[in-house]
């Protein structure tokens, strides 16, 4: 199962759908192509807003007050839960709204 944890600043993305055989697993594709359009589109538009980690499982801490940033990081937390609610055996989407 993939977890997917925001708690205040920091988003956590870790584990395996498993939904299908390596290559064709339709759920990991879906969460990778959510997260890496999400971070090209904050690293484009303000290179500092966001510090990426990915080592085995990815963290994403959000730096920045700007509402696009905001907007941005917003969307990408509504489409995985759409996709854990399609999903719910191999995504797994928790989160602890924050203010800055």
């Amino acid at each position: 199962m993939i977890k997917v944890v925001r708690k205040d600043n920091i988003i956590t993305i870790s584990g395996h759908a498993n939904s299908a055989e390596y290559g064709k697993d339709i759920v990991c594709a879906s969460v990778s192509s959510i997260i890496y359009t999400t971070i090209n589109a904050l690293k484009k538009i303000q290179e500092s807003s966001i510090e990426v980690e990915d080592n085995g499982s990815m963290t994403i801490k959000v730096l920045s007050e700007d509402e696009i940033v905001k907007a941005l990081i917003e969307n990408m937390m509504e489409l995985l839960k759409s996709l854990e609610e399609d999903y719910p055996k191999n995504l797994n989407v928790k989160e602890s709204l924050y203010v800055f």
